[in-house]
């Protein structure tokens, strides 16, 4: 007879055994059922389920897996609150406002570069140099978030892309706009770090792909304001401004609730077996993982960045239906992780994103044929229904893929893969354009997402490398 052993569920729905809303006291209720227990150990394996074992010391050994108490032993038993409805309103605003001046720059770009005399190419320089202050703050984003809370980092952050976007509408020359993109990823970096590592430790799985979704939307803001800036003959400045003046309330929204962030309870968390970033990085699967993340990036922002040129330049739209279009593709990308977050656990991950991966493929295949706007609407609203569950869903696989001990380092590179991806991708498609044309940065973009697709399918099959068998 198996005894009764609680555990804490953090993806509440476990429909295939029970239901209701306290599923938590429930799973405690039914949880001496041999079983609940078969189930608990099939759904963690299919990886569709993230379950954190919070009395684990006298659990029985499960054949599939061996002993919990070997694998895996809580430092305390304090499980970590939820973060209430100010906090969780106040992080889904900061990925907006972290998504919110991201595509801006591709709508404004063709401006940009006509302002300072510059080649189609000059735009890789802002994405590189951008992304170099990204990784930089990524990198001392914890570090200040333990010395200053992460209230007063989001604000700072905040601010410093407000300040950027007024320096992007007012640079005089060109060398102040890179410095300007320079101060953009820095404080975009530290908002991304800052969000995502509470989200990890205070949030369940559904939540934490929400909170991604508002970064789409924040996207489809954006372009909208810029592209109807432009499109009323205004210059570029007004729409930076906008933005900017934006960022800048949003900051102070972080700064008036700074101590806020700080009334979340202890966590429980498991101690894993120390491991090295040099020995992490001696394992294919996480490279494997590193190369999806730089290609799946890579084309999120192609599309954000090249959207509006294309269409404006080489296909003859007006501006505002450009601009309309890459509000599509994001809104569509935005739209998609609404619906993920509440079919990934039914569906599976793995299958969930297989299933994206085809549709988003078949969406740029589509952009690329050069057919009437109305197919290119479609075709780029079909890219980011695909694209839309791809980071957060693998981001949340990682540990089951990789184990404890791996995904605690896997993922911290996973994001600076996904970083460089962003500015590496599209750069190289710009120069690209610059000698065939634009018209290569879809079809190239195209082939691209066949790569990526067939990178995916590996992931299943390399041999789980942790110690947690997912």
């Amino acid at each position: 007879m198996i005894e009764k052993h609680p555990v804490v569920v953090n993806f509440v729905s476990f429909s295939t055994c029970f239901s209701g809303s306290d599923t938590r006291q429930e799973f405690r209720q039914a949880s001496n059922s041999p079983k609940v227990l078969t189930t608990f150990a099939t759904v963690v394996r299919d990886g569709s389920l993230s379950v954190h074992v919070a009395d684990c010391d006298d659990l029985p050994t499960l054949p599939q897996y061996g002993p919990w108490h070997e694998r895996t032993r809580p430092r305390n038993r304090h499980i970590r609150a939820r973060p209430g409805y100010l906090l969780l309103t106040l992080a889904f605003i900061g990925f907006i406002s972290l998504g919110l001046p991201d595509a801006v720059v591709g709508v404004a770009w063709p401006s940009v570069r006509d302002r300072f005399h510059l080649r189609q190419s000059a735009v890789g320089m802002v994405l590189v140099i951008s992304g170099v202050g990204y990784l930089l703050s990524s990198f001392f984003a914890g570090r200040w978030m333990q010395r200053f809370g992460i209230g007063l980092v989001l604000a700072g952050s905040t601010g410093l892309v407000a300040v950027a976007m007024f320096g992007f509408g007012f640079s005089p020359i060109w060398a102040a706009f890179l410095l300007c993109a320079l101060v953009h990823g820095l404080g975009s970096g530290a908002i991304d770090s800052g969000l995502n590592g509470y989200a990890a430790h205070h949030m369940s799985a559904r939540q934490v792909i929400w909170l991604h979704a508002c970064y789409c939307f924040g996207a489809l803001i954006g372009p909208i304001v810029m592209s109807t800036v432009l499109a009323n003959g205004r210059h570029y400045s007004a729409g930076y401004s906008s933005v900017g003046g934006t960022m800048l309330a949003m900051s102070i929204v972080f700064l008036i609730t700074c101590r806020s962030w700080g009334e979340t309870s202890p966590v429980t968390e498991a101690t894993p077996m120390p491991m090295s970033a040099g020995a992490v990085l001696q394992h294919s699967a996480v490279w494997l993982q590193m190369a999806v993340f730089f290609l799946y990036t890579g084309l999120e922002v192609t599309f954000s960045q090249w959207t509006f040129t294309v269409l404006t330049e080489s296909r003859n739209v007006s501006p505002d239906t450009a601009g309309i279009a890459v509000g599509v593709y994001w809104g569509s990308i935005g739209v998609g992780r609404v619906v993920s977050g509440i079919i990934a656990d039914r569906v599976g991950i793995d299958r969930l994103l297989r299933y994206c991966l085809i549709g988003a493929g078949c969406g740029a295949l589509l952009f690329a044929a050069r057919l009437p706007v109305e197919a290119d609407f479609v075709g780029l609203a079909l890219a980011g229904l695909g694209l839309a569950p791809v980071f957060p869903c693998l981001m949340s696989r990682t540990p089951q893929r990789l184990g404890t001990e791996l995904s605690t380092h896997a993922i911290g590179f996973q994001i600076g893969a996904a970083m460089i991806g962003a500015a590496a991708v599209p750069g190289m498609l710009g120069i690209m354009a610059g000698t065939g044309g634009l018209e290569v940065v879809p079809i190239a973009a195209a082939v691209l997402f066949g790569v990526l697709a067939l990178l995916h399918e590996a992931l299943p099959g390399f041999p789980n490398v942790g110690t947690d068998r997912a």
